[in-house]
């Protein structure tokens, strides 16, 4: 009888040894308890490039946590994230504009989660001896009205405009607020944030625009009727040239997708690489902007 105990004891030991294995296989057990399931989790997040270094930033640390989730951030622009969103193609689209403001895509299709608020500011190379111009005079540029830094107080240069691509949520913002609707003069398209960014520090006599989140000392953020581009002056509606940043979903998403955007939305998020980054937390908005450009 004791050698029959003795066995069975043996036996327990070695099943709950085998147990605990299991549970290490992935170190995720714990992390995944929510969520119901240990199994992989595959996202795909593509579009706005000027959401995509959040969208990465959490990912790395979200991933961390939840090791059974792979999650790739691609950039393409706004126009991408939601037209391979709605195709299905990918998981999640990231956009600095409505779905409702772009042609071709069928919003009543997505489901829109706000993350942030982002700024964009019209950037000058350093050498052109520009700082503040006016709201006219930001429209004149980019129409081609005038054409040389001398007309503003500047250098004898003349002036180089960088674009970004069709498509772009950064441009349809920059165009919607920040030239009143006017279209711009032909000229080189980029379709990364990062390249123009380096283009415009790099080629005398250049402007373009980039969200908060891209702007460095490799430029000169220009401001408009003298208001800064600053996060408090986004918050208050007093710098006009931001939008929410985005991220569609086509249909509501499923458990596991929804627990990476309740992510988003966390302290861990919100109070780390966003203001580290450059966005505004939506709480930080003292005044709201619907998809017709309507303040409450």
């Amino acid at each position: 009888m004791k050698k029959v105990l003795f066995s069975l004891g043996i036996m327990s030991v070695l099943f709950a040894g085998c147990g605990s294995g299991a549970g290490s296989t992935d170190g995720s057990a714990a992390q995944n308890s929510s969520s119901g399931s240990s199994d992989q989790v595959k996202i795909v997040a593509v579009g706005s490039t000027a959401l995509q270094p959040l969208v990465d930033a959490a990912q790395e640390s979200f991933v961390q946590e939840n090791p059974n989730y792979q999650i790739s951030v691609q950039g393409g622009g706004s126009g991408t994230g939601l037209s391979q969103v709605e195709a299905g193609a990918v998981t999640i689209g990231n956009s600095d504009v409505f779905a409702e403001e772009k042609d071709g895509i069928d919003a009543d299709k997505l489901v829109d989660h706000k993350v942030a608020v982002v700024g964009m500011a019209p950037v000058v190379n350093k050498e052109t001896g520009v700082k503040d111009i006016t709201k006219q005079e930001l429209i004149d540029i980019f129409t081609g009205k005038i054409t040389n830094w001398k007309e503003l107080g500047g250098k004898d240069q003349k002036i180089n405009v960088v674009n970004r691509a069709n498509g772009s949520g950064t441009r349809a913002t920059f165009e919607k607020w920040g030239l009143d609707g006017a279209t711009p003069v032909q000229s080189q398209e980029q379709d990364s944030s990062g390249t123009v960014r380096q283009l415009v520090s790099q080629t005398p006599g250049s402007i373009s625009y980039l969200a908060f989140s891209y702007l460095d000392d490799s430029t000169q953020a220009l401001s408009i009727d003298g208001v800064e581009p600053k996060e408090e002056n986004v918050a208050d509606n007093s710098w006009k040239i931001w939008s929410y940043e985005h991220m569609y979903t086509n249909g509501e998403p499923d458990e596991d997708v929804q627990k990476f955007l309740d992510y988003m939305m966390t302290d861990d998020v919100q109070e780390g690489p966003v203001k580290e980054l450059g966005y505004l937390p939506i709480t930080m908005m003292k005044v709201e902007r619907d998809a017709q450009g309507n303040i409450k």
